[in-house]
């Protein structure tokens, strides 16, 4: 258990963080990437709603 825990941390010396200008450029991309799949999917569910709904009524 040590051993894994001392090889962990040895290989998180080893990465390479994001600065802070990169952290926020991907922070921002992410999260209008979540924006856009959100409201696309709201759009299709709405446009499936109606559609089953003007067929089946």
């Amino acid at each position: 258990m040590f051993k894994f825990l001392k090889n962990v941390s040895r290989e998180m010396q080893k990465v390479s963080w994001p600065k802070g200008r990169e952290l926020t450029r991907y922070t921002i991309t992410v999260l209008s990437t979540v924006a856009f799949v959100t409201v696309f999917f709201a759009i299709v569910d709405t446009g499936l709603s109606w559609g089953l709904e003007f067929f089946f009524e």
